[in-house]
């Protein structure tokens, strides 16, 4: 396990495998890449003859995180990301793949090294443009909850959710951040967004989508869109928990196709 001292934070990160095509694997908002895995998003697994680097984003799971909530907008985290990635594999172009606030970070860093990435695994897009505004007043006021009640009473409030079909398995967690930093990650997290939708046009990198249905905080109108924006980019949508446990196999297959292509 390695340590990256960014100054305001150090990023926790581990690499697997011996040999073969890189990829970096991140996670959502509040979670971590342990996490993940709990959640059955740690889609890397599927992966053989590569090496997959794991990391918890600034502010979560074993990395620490400042008590500014700039610091935690996609575009700060996309900073994160390319230095990790210069100390971990400088030069090297890899394969992205990471969910929710994942997917936002990858953007931005794509946006900003197109070179660097030899593929992007978008799972389960957030909310981002028109339907951000609503989504980033729901982080602020969470924010001003968790500093009244408390984190434990905020885990009780959404577990009377409702989850979408593909969850319909998945196990309770409990947030990946110390209880005094959430309410700044959660205020970050409302100032953020996507990169314009004329910007993300210019993306050339083989890019698959991965959604679900029913989830307003991850709506399948944020998926279409981007599947409509980037070029040659492919959609997938899954409506139970077998579909998305399918999805390791499907990153997988988007890796060797990206890598066939390139020579």
């Amino acid at each position: 396990m390695g340590l990256l001292d960014l100054g305001g934070a150090a990023i926790s990160y581990d690499v697997t495998g011996d040999a073969g095509p890189l990829a970096v694997q991140l996670h959502g908002l509040t979670s971590s890449r342990s996490r993940d895995a709990q959640l059955g998003l740690d889609l890397g697994r599927a992966l053989h003859a590569a090496r997959v680097l794991r990391y918890d984003a600034r502010g979560h799971g074993r990395s620490t995180g400042d008590a500014d909530p700039a610091s935690y907008g996609w575009d700060r985290l996309a900073d994160d990301l390319l230095r990790l990635l210069d100390e971990v594999a400088p030069g090297e172009r890899v394969h992205g793949v990471g969910p929710s606030m994942g997917t936002g970070t990858l953007l931005h860093a794509a946006v900003r090294d197109p070179d660097r990435f030899a593929s992007l695994t978008l799972v389960v897009p957030p909310t981002a443009w028109t339907t951000r505004t609503a989504q980033a007043e729901t982080y602020r006021r969470n924010a001003r909850f968790v500093e009244r009640e408390g984190v434990d009473a905020l885990v009780e409030l959404g577990s009377s959710a409702p989850v979408p079909p593909a969850l319909a398995d998945a196990p309770e967690s409990y947030p990946a951040v110390d209880a005094g930093l959430l309410p700044t990650v959660l205020r970050g997290a409302a100032e953020t967004d996507f990169p314009s939708v004329g910007t993300l046009r210019a993306i050339s990198t083989p890019t698959l989508v991965l959604a679900w249905a029913g989830d307003p905080a991850h709506p399948l109108s944020t998926a279409e869109k981007l599947r409509e924006i980037i070029p040659g980019s492919i959609l997938s949508v899954a409506r139970s928990p077998h579909e998305v446990l399918g999805w390791a196999g499907r990153f997988a297959e988007h890796v060797g196709a990206a890598a066939r292509r390139a020579g």
